[in-house]
């Protein structure tokens, strides 16, 4: 084609979609690290085939459709991501467990900016940002894959009827049934609600705030204050997670005191709040990774606490200092 020419103009027309595509693929596929190797997949792909694109739809168009046969692919292998809360309920602190589960088992969190639109309709990204939050993408991961790809498309992306059928090679008629039943699922079981980040909003910056002093200071009594009575805490790989006040302080006052004295950083996961969390290094000379923990906020109070440990994947991926120093 003339006007893919040259090696450098078709990678830059296809590195332009690679964002918005890594956003789909997440919410496809629940995992940051398998949505950045679909998206790698789907460039090839393009790369390869570019020959047979007969400009019939848009290059954007086609990639999405790639990229969909991509993620259908990695689905059929049965896999579905799920948050400790999709798989038991929730342990009294008296009977806490520490059970892990294999990596493949768990809905990843995402930066910000690896999925969302740097400039785009203030509207628009409310959209985006909301259909990244933790509990919304876990809820995706229920629906059958195909139904998962239309709601996507029609309902986050704003594709029409008949481009979801074009893409998916099947009828409008069928797409809108797929969605129908898609909606009835999350009807069902809907997504709780989380306040997005907002830097602008002073009460959330007050109760993030307010969060820090009491976490860094390990007050027990500040920190529930904060808490909604049925709040959770989680910390994946582990399946255990806890609610209530009663529940979480008896875990941070029992195995998890060993997050006295810790530190906090704040950065930005799944469109809320989060931080990066650190724990006082053995020689006590400065700060080491201990967890990326995503906050979700309802009401003006905290909701839920979503530590992620395996910080060996989360700290390079969100560009966290791999050590704070001791006077941070």
């Amino acid at each position: 084609m003339s006007d893919l020419a040259t090696t450098e103009d078709l990678d830059a027309r296809l590195e332009q979609h690679r964002r918005e595509l890594t956003g789909y693929c997440y919410r496809m596929l629940g995992s940051s690290f398998e949505a950045e190797d679909a998206v790698q997949d789907t460039m090839v792909r393009a790369w390869r085939n570019i020959g047979k694109f007969e400009g019939r739809s848009s290059l954007r168009s086609w990639l999405y459709r790639i990229a969909t046969n991509v993620c259908l692919d990695m689905l059929n292998a049965g896999n579905r991501r799920a948050r400790p809360m999709d798989l038991t309920a929730p342990t009294p602190v008296a009977q806490a467990q520490l059970n892990t589960r294999p990596e493949v088992t768990w809905l990843e969190p995402v930066p910000d900016g690896r999925v969302l639109p740097s400039a785009a309709d203030p509207a628009e990204t409310a959209v985006e940002r909301e259909s990244i939050r933790l509990a919304f993408v876990a809820a995706l991961q229920h629906l059958p894959p195909k139904q998962r790809a239309v709601l996507i498309l029609r309902e986050v992306l704003a594709w029409r009827a008949s481009e979801v059928a074009e893409l998916l090679s099947t009828s409008v008629a069928s797409v809108n049934s797929a969605l129908q039943r898609a909606r009835a699922t999350l009807a069902d079981s809907p997504p709780a609600e989380t306040a997005a980040d907002n830097p602008l909003d002073e009460e959330q910056r007050k109760l993030l705030d307010r969060y820090v002093a009491a976490f860094e200071g390990y007050d027990m009594d500040a920190l529930t204050a904060l808490l909604h009575e049925d709040a959770t805490l989680s910390m994946p790989p582990y399946d255990l997670w806890l609610r209530g006040h009663a529940d979480i302080v008896g875990w941070m006052l029992g195995v998890g005191s060993v997050c006295r004295n810790s530190r906090l950083v704040p950065t930005v996961a799944n469109g809320t709040p989060a931080f990066a969390h650190y724990h006082r290094s053995d020689d006590g000379t400065g700060y080491t990774p201990w967890a990326l923990m995503v906050i979700e906020i309802v009401d003006g109070r905290i909701s839920g606490i979503n530590s992620f440990l395996d910080t060996t994947r989360w700290f390079p991926l969100f560009d966290l200092p791999e050590r704070l120093d001791a006077d941070s």
